[in-house]
């Protein structure tokens, strides 16, 4: 196996059943991978994300499992930790659980591989909205800096620094060869509203913007924007998220952190309108207070030293993506419509 393939390798993906996971996936599976392990309790991804090919084992478990950990071998080229407890309104209400599914699987993981010695990276999936600045002034590209704010939005947020604590500590002082991988937001095929189990609160069904704006304009149900829909993201195409990952697998520098970002800073109401043109819905919008908890306000990530250091730029733009992400959404209807309705008894009482 050469430095720069996967073909032959034997690869670990801890929450490969996920929307990001299960595209990664595929991409190492079509790029020769020999054996595709993945974990994944689906406590908020689906059964039916998982490809069926001889060459993927799944264990259906959380990454902190015991005697999961125990039973994993020395036998892995490269492990992709991208089990989360998503997102931040879930964390909000149940921190515990996000401790339990965002934290510990994390440091047990590391606790666990830091001896193995075939390990050539681990790839830590971070959130670029833990370290970006807490802003609705004018935003800057947030660069791959070591500056942390102690003021987070959210558990989650909080969580995931604190993975990128553990990649950075679990390098330095055991030589486990972990990359950090700050994502964006991430959109596309794949993202199924309502996926996994009840977290507590509607944002379980209604995970992302993206996927809420397609199902709802789809619907003929008005967009709900958020302190007029000013915010702003960086939106970016899931495939080119999981060849960022595949990047940084191959080409990262063991110990350091780039981020996966189209650099292109989009409005909310802005993604709105380019939604509802693409769905031809007539309900428009309606606007809604600004969320009390979110202060993230204005923020997009800077791509430079993906695109330097790993050749890694995003290709997919954001009307390409969304119209492939509309089509997508159309032709799985009624799974999504499966998905969502079985938390329809949890959410008649909110």
């Amino acid at each position: 196996m050469s430095a720069e393939s996967f073909s032959g390798a034997r690869i670990l993906v801890s929450g490969g059943a996920g929307f990001v996971g299960s595209n990664l996936v595929k991409l190492l599976l079509a790029e020769g991978a020999a054996h595709v392990r993945i974990v994944d309790n689906l406590l908020s991804a689906e059964r039916v994300n998982v490809p069926e090919d001889a060459r993927v084992a799944f264990s259906e478990a959380s990454i902190a499992d015991d005697r999961l950990l125990a039973g994993l071998a020395d036998e892995y080229d490269y492990v992709f930790h991208l089990s989360t407890y998503h997102g931040n309104q879930s964390s909000i209400h149940d921190p515990l659980a996000d401790h339990e599914n965002n934290t510990l699987t994390t440091l047990k993981l590391y606790e666990r591989i830091k001896v193995f010695k075939r390990l050539k990276r681990v790839v830590y999936s971070a959130a670029g909205c833990s370290v970006a600045e807490k802003t609705f002034d004018t935003a800057q590209a947030t660069e791959e800096t070591d500056l942390v704010s102690l003021w987070m939005d959210s558990p989650y947020s909080m969580s995931k620094v604190f993975g990128e604590f553990y990649s950075a500590y679990y390098f330095k002082q055991h030589g486990l060869p972990t990359v950090r991988a700050r994502f964006q937001n991430v959109y596309g095929p794949g993202e199924i509203l309502g996926a996994g189990r009840w977290r507590g609160t509607p944002a379980t069904v209604w995970r992302n913007v993206t996927p809420t704006f397609i199902w709802k304009a789809l619907a003929g149900e008005p967009l709900p924007l958020e302190n007029e829909g000013i915010a702003t993201r960086d939106f970016i195409y899931v495939e080119d998220v999981a060849r960022g990952l595949a990047a940084c697998a191959l080409r990262g520098k063991p110990g350091d952190v780039y981020n996966l970002a189209s650099g292109v800073e989009t409005e909310i109401r802005d993604l709105a309108k380019k939604i509802v043109g693409l769905t031809g819905s007539k309900a428009g919008t309606k606007l809604l207070p600004k969320r009390a908890w979110d202060n993230s306000g204005k923020r997009y990530g800077s791509p430079a030293k993906a695109e330097r250091e790993l050749g890694f730029r995003a290709e997919v733009s954001l009307d390409d993506g969304l119209t492939r992400t509309v089509s997508w959404t159309r032709e799985n209807a009624d799974l999504i419509r499966r998905t969502a309705k079985k938390h329809d008894e949890y959410l008649a009482r909110k």
